[in-house]
């Protein structure tokens, strides 16, 4: 059974509600969209958006790390960029005599991976290690990554020139796969007649200390979870495992990712329970990318896949 998702949400004045007020000053319209992503990165996910070019993804990863307060690093992926561009290389040094590791981008607290599908499955696939582990292993010495540690990736359609589809295991990694889609006349207006977005992200103040996201994150965990809030999402995975629909069902991976996204999103409504409307406003973000059709040509927007399995299962 759907259930009603409110479309308006009730304004509170804590930081992370001022993070998704004030970015939604500069990313016009789109308050789910902004909610979902910050319920991401509650959740200790990584966040992909995909759309077309124009439509404000760089600009909503930028806006994002300004208003958390990280430490970030944006790496443009090209067809030429090598996995030792984004982990880092070692140099000789003449006055040690020996090798030394200089690091690479990726030892930042957020990575914006600007067009990630630009680059080749190689140099996708770099990433793996340190979304899954927050760590790299570079010559065969293993390095930690800052905490907190974010990927936000921003992609376009897999049917423009130049592009290289994400292999189902860089896929998996990230929590929620988001869409912006244009905005509605009223917010292009609005935009059209404001400032210019650029100067708006540059003039953001922090909301947020890391260590205060962290305490966020651990909060956001304790939220509890009843055992027929838990019956409810083994059964929307356990549906996409038998349905002939879907080539694979969801994994464990994703079940955990769809606890703790409305685990995230609940937080965000102020309350300390789960319900399993929580469950079907963050289904769409965490299970549209990991669900391919069995049938060439069924493809299908993550939005009308997600409202059919939700249709398709009901409470307990």
């Amino acid at each position: 059974m759907l259930l009603r998702a409110e479309t308006k949400f009730a304004a509170r004045d804590t930081p992370i509600h001022r993070v998704i007020a004030n970015a939604g000053k500069v990313i016009l319209g789109k308050e789910r969209q902004i909610r979902l992503a910050v319920a991401c990165l509650l959740g200790r996910g990584h966040l992909l958006i995909e759309d077309l070019p124009g439509v404000g993804k760089t600009t909503l990863a930028h806006t994002l790390a300004k208003l958390l307060g990280l430490e970030f690093q944006r790496i443009s992926f090209t067809s030429d960029l090598l996995p030792a561009d984004i982990i880092g290389v070692s140099v000789f040094d003449r006055d040690s005599g020996s090798f030394k590791f200089h690091p690479g981008p990726i030892f930042s607290q957020l990575i914006l991976a600007d067009e990630v599908n630009r680059a080749t499955p190689k140099t996708q696939s770099a990433l793996l290690e340190a979304m899954e582990e927050h760590q790299v292993t570079a010559e065969g010495e293993t390095r930690p990554l800052p905490e907190p540690f974010f990927v936000i990736a921003t992609q376009n359609p897999s049917h423009q020139v130049g592009t290289f589809p994400l292999p189902e295991s860089q896929l998996d990694r990230f929590l929620m796969r988001i869409e912006l889609g244009y905005p509605d006349r009223d917010a292009e207006r609005a935009l059209l007649q404001g400032a210019e977005r650029r100067n708006l992200v540059s003039a953001l103040e922090p909301c947020l200390s890391p260590g205060e996201l962290i305490e966020l994150q651990a909060a956001a965990n304790q939220v509890h979870a009843a055992s027929a809030l838990l019956d409810y999402i083994q059964a929307i995975v356990e549906h996409t495992r038998r349905a002939p629909e879907f080539t694979n069902g969801l994994s464990p991976r994703a079940a955990l990712g769809i606890l703790h996204a409305a685990k995230a999103w609940t937080m965000l409504e102020g309350r300390d329970k789960v319900l399993p409307e929580d469950v079907q406003a963050v289904l769409p973000g965490v299970a549209g990318h990991r669900l391919a059709p069995a049938h060439e040509g069924a493809r299908k927007r993550s939005s009308e896949v997600t409202a059919a399995l939700i249709e398709a299962v009901p409470i307990p």
